[in-house]
C-alpha cells in the first residue's frame, strides 16, 4: 500500500489573501480595533539594491528585457546574498507587526491536538500515523490486532530540525518488507529506503535520485521505481526532461538496476511511472509529456521476455489502471468521456476499439477506488462528494449515507478487507475517519477529529456567481454565524485554476486561525480546475487562461457587491499555479484587492519552462516558442512582464523555498525585483524565502506556525484590522 505524506490533520495550508489601495484612516471592522494609516507607514521601507543587467531575448522579433536574469543563478553567493538581504527587511518589518506573537500562540494552541489517521492492514500489522500535537512530521505506528501500539517509522529522527521528511512508503505484497522515500529540505529529490518490518535492517542500498516516482514491489524480489538523470549545474534548478523507469533487485547495486522504460529519443517523456498488479501478473506503464495525457503501456510479467503491447500511443486522454481480474483489466478514462469512465478489457487486446463501458460517463465527475471485493465511485456534484458502492459486475449495491455536505475521501483497500476507512471534512468540520463495513453498508465514526475549534459558531454555504462571460463558477464561503454584511469583513479569496485540479471543502487548522478572527473565507472553483471534468480544465489553459484570472476577479466583485467585505478588507492568496493567479490578478486590478499573497508561484511565464519539470506543464500554459499568438497571450499576463511603473499595488507578501525545485524561486526573486523597483505608494512590496524549505510538501509544523503568523499578521495589519 502506498502513502503520501503531504501532511497528516492538516490540509489546505496554502490560503487566500488579498490586494487595494490604502486610506489614510480606516474604520474598525466587525470584530476588531482600527490600526491609524498614519500608524500602519510608520515603517519606512527601504529595499536591497538590487543589480540590473542589460539582457534581452527576442521573441518573433519582439526584444523583452530580463535585467533580473542573475537571480536564477541558485548556485552563486550573489544571489545568496540578495536573498539574506531580502530576508533582512521582510522580517524587521514583520517584526513590528504586533499581532504576530499573538497569531503565532493561537496557532500553537489550533495545531496542538493529536492527528491520526486512517488505519491500514499490511501483513500481520496495522499501521496508522499519529502526530502527538505539535511534532513536526506524523509518527507511523503499528500493532497486532488490538495489542499496543509502538512507533514503526519516526520521521522526526531524521533531522535535527525536522526539514527531512518522510515522503511516500509502500509496502511489499505480503507486508514483510517496505521502502520509504525521504524528501530533504523540501526537495522533490527522494531518496527510498528499504527494510525488513521484523529486523528494521536494511535490505538493500539506499537509492538516490528518485524524483515524482512511485515505488510498486514485484513479489519480494524488488521494485519499480521512476527517476531523472541528474543534471548538469543545479539540481535545484537545471532542466530535467527524461524521466526513466526502472527495477530495483534488491540483491542488485542502484548501479546494476535494469531499465524498464525510458532512456531513447523514441521514449523521451518528462513523467514515466510503473505499477504492478496486486495479484504480480501485469506491469502499466504510464509515460506522458505533460502533465495532462498519457500513453500506456502493458506488460505480461508471469512471461519475462514478452514485449511491451500498447495500450495507448498517443497523450489525448487521461488513463490509469483501475483494477484487473484475472486477464480482464478495469481502466479509468476520460477519452470519449470528458468526466470520466470506467471500461473493462481483456489484457490480450487492450486496444481502445476493445473496450466496454464498465461504469458509463455521466454529467458529473468521477473518481474511483477499489477495496473489499467492491468498487467505489465517488462523483463531484458542484465539488461536493456523493459516493456510490458497485460489485465486481458494475452493479449499484447502495449508496454511502455521508455526514453531511462536504468532502469523502478513502474507501480504499485490499480485496479481502471486511472494514475500510474513509474520512469526511468540510471548511468549517474538522476531519472524521469512519469504518465502513462493506457488506452491510453501516458507517462508524472510527475516530472523531480532536481538533480545538467550534464547528457550531461557523457556516459555510456554497453560492453561484457569474463571471465575465456569463459562464456560472461555485464559490464556497465560510464565516462566523451572524456575520455582518457591512462591507467591513475580512476576507481571504483563495483559488488556484489549473492543472485539472478539483478544490473540495477541507478543514484546516490554519484556516480556523483566519475564522476566529472574524475572517470570511472564500473559495471559488475556477476553470482549469477539474470541478467539471476536461472541459473545464480545457477552458483555463493557453489562449484561454484568462478565463481563470476572470472568475477569480469575478469573485472578489460578487463578494464585495454582497457586501460580505471591500476593497480595503480583500485579500487574495494561492500557491504554485495559484500563485500566478494572484500575481496576474494584482497587476490587473490592485485597487480592486488590499493585500496579496502569490505563495511559490510561476510568475515568469517566458521561462517557466527551462526550470527543472517545467516544460511538463506546457499543456495549461503553452510557451512563449510555440508560436508567435502564444508569446503574444503570455505577455498580456505574465506577472515578471507585467509590473508597471508608478500603479500602487496592493501590499504583497511574496513567500517561497530557497530549495524549491519544482517553482524554482527565481520566479518570485524576479517578481519581487520588479515590484520594488516600480511600484509607488506606502504599500510594502516584501519577500518572506524560506530557507531549507521546498515546494510545500513535508513542512514541518513549527515553519507553518511560523509561516503564517507572518502571512496572517502582515494581511490583518495592512488591513488595520487589530488581532483579537
Amino acid at each position: 500500500m502506498k502513502l503520501t505524506l503531504i501532511a497528516v490533520g492538516i490540509s489546505t495550508l496554502l490560503m487566500g489573501c488579498s490586494t487595494a489601495n490604502q486610506s489614510n484612516q480606516q474604520s474598525a471592522p466587525s470584530g476588531g480595533t482600527s490600526i491609524t494609516g498614519n500608524q500602519l507607514q510608520k515603517m519606512n521601507l527601504s529595499y536591497p539594491n538590487t543589480r540590473k543587467d542589460d539582457v534581452t531575448d527576442s521573441y518573433f522579433g519582439t526584444q523583452v528585457a530580463d535585467p533580473y536574469r542573475w537571480l536564477e543563478d541558485d548556485m552563486s553567493s550573489e544571489t545568496k546574498q540578495w536573498v539574506k538581504a531580502e530576508n533582512a527587511v521582510t522580517q524587521a518589518y514583520l517584526a513590528q507587526v504586533p499581532s504576530r506573537d499573538k497569531l503565532k500562540e493561537r496557532l500553537k494552541v489550533l495545531l496542538d491536538y493529536e492527528k491520526v489517521g486512517a488505519p491500514f492492514k499490511e501483513g500481520k500489522y496495522t499501521y496508522f500515523f499519529k502526530n502527538d500535537g505539535l511534532q513536526n512530521q506524523a509518527v507511523l505506528y503499528r500493532q497486532l490486532d488490538d495489542g499496543e501500539a509502538h512507533v514503526f517509522l519516526d520521521p522526526n529522527t531524521f533531522s535535527e530540525d525536522g526539514t527531512t521528511s518522510l515522503a511516500s512508503i509502500e509496502f511489499s505484497k505480503d507486508g514483510s518488507l517496505v521502502t520509504y522515500l525521504i524528501s530533504e529540505g523540501g526537495s522533490d529529490w527522494r531518496k527510498a529506503i528499504t527494510i525488513d518490518v521484523e529486523t528494521m535492517q536494511n535490505v538493500s542500498e539506499t537509492l538516490t535520485d528518485l524524483k515524482f516516482s512511485d515505488i510498486s514491489w514485484l513479489g519480494n524480489e524488488g521494485f519499480y521505481y521512476s527517476s531523472y538523470d541528474k543534471p548538469e549545474g543545479s539540481e535545484l534548478s537545471a532542466k530535467t526532461d527524461q524521466h526513466k523507469l526502472y527495477f530495483h533487485s534488491l540483491k542488485d547495486k542502484q548501479s546494476e538496476d535494469t531499465l524498464v522504460f525510458g532512456g531513447t529519443q523514441a521514449q523521451k517523456n518528462r513523467y514515466v511511472s510503473g505499477h504492478v498488479t496486486e495479484d504480480n501478473r501485469y506491469l502499466l506503464i504510464s509515460a506522458a509529456v505533460s502533465t495532462s495525457g498519457n500513453k500506456l503501456y502493458l506488460k505480461d510479467l508471469n512471461e519475462p521476455d514478452s514485449e511491451l503491447v500498447t495500450i495507448l500511443d498517443n497523450t489525448d486522454s487521461d488513463t490509469q489502471l483501475l483494477d484487473n481480474d484475472g486477464s480482464t483489466l478495469l481502466l479509468v478514462t476520460n477519452l470519449a468521456a470528458p468526466n470520466k469512465r470506467v471500461v473493462s478489457v481483456d489484457a490480450s487486446q487492450p486496444q481502445p476499439e476493445n473496450w466496454q463501458d464498465f461504469i458509463p460517463e455521466t454529467n458529473n465527475v468521477l473518481d474511483v477506488s477499489t477495496g473489499g471485493g467492491y468498487i467505489f465511485a465517488s462523483y463531484m456534484l458542484d465539488a461536493i462528494s456523493n459516493v456510490k458502492q458497485l460489485d465486481k459486475s458494475g452493479k449499484l449495491v447502495r449508496e454511502i449515507t455521508l455526514p453531511g455536505v462536504g468532502t469523502a475521501s478513502g474507501f480504499s483497500g485490499k480485496k479481502d478487507q471486511q472494514t475500510l476507512y474513509y474520512s469526511f471534512t468540510n471548511y468549517k468540520t474538522p476531519s472524521t475517519i469512519f469504518s465502513l463495513d462493506v457488506e452491510s453498508g453501516e458507517s462508524a465514526v472510527y475516530l472523531k477529529s480532536k481538533a480545538k475549534f467550534d464547528s457550531d459558531a461557523y457556516e459555510s454555504k456554497q453560492v453561484f456567481y457569474t463571471s465575465k462571460d456569463g459562464t456560472k463558477v461555485p464559490m464556497i464561503i465560510t464565516h462566523k454565524k451572524g456575520l455582518k454584511l457591512n462591507g467591513s469583513n475580512p476576507t481571504m479569496l483563495y483559488g488556484y485554476g489549473g492543472f485539472n485540479i478539483s478544490l473540495q471543502p477541507a478543514f484546516s487548522s490554519v484556516t480556523a486561525a483566519w475564522l476566529e478572527q472574524g475572517g470570511v473565507y472564500a473559495v471559488p472553483n475556477l476553470r482549469g480546475g477539474g470541478e467539471y471534468g476536461k472541459a473545464w480544465h480545457d477552458a483555463g489553459t493557453k489562449l484561454q487562461k484568462q478565463n481563470v484570472f476572470d472568475d477569480f476577479i469575478a469573485a472578489a466583485e460578487f463578494l464585495i457587491a454582497q457586501n460580505y467585505t471591500s476593497p480595503d478588507y480583500l485579500a487574495i492568496r494561492g500557491g504554485s499555479n495559484g500563485g500566478l493567479l494572484v500575481g496576474a490578478t494584482m497587476l490587473q486590478r490592485p485597487e480592486l484587492f488590499k493585500v496579496a499573497l502569490p505563495a511559490v508561484g510561476v510568475l515568469d511565464m517566458l521561462r517557466y519552462h527551462t526550470f527543472t519539470a517545467g516544460a511538463g506543464w506546457a499543456y495549461d500554459y503553452g510557451t512563449a516558442q510555440d508560436s508567435k499568438e502564444m508569446f503574444d497571450y503570455l505577455m498580456t499576463y505574465s506577472p515578471v512582464q507585467n509590473v508597471r511603473d508608478g500603479v500602487n499595488y496592493p501590499a504583497t507578501l511574496i513567500t517561497t523555498g530557497d530549495h524549491d525545485d519544482r517553482v524554482v524561486p527565481a520566479h518570485s526573486f524576479k517578481f519581487a525585483a520588479e515590484l520594488q523597483a516600480k511600484h509607488t505608494g506606502p504599500n510594502p512590496m516584501l519577500i518572506r524565502i524560506e530557507t531549507n524549505a521546498g515546494h510545500g510538501a513535508g513542512t514541518p509544523i513549527s515553519k507553518t506556525i511560523e509561516q503564517y503568523a507572518d502571512i496572517f499578521g502582515f494581511t490583518l495589519y495592512n488591513m488595520g484590522v487589530k488581532v483579537q
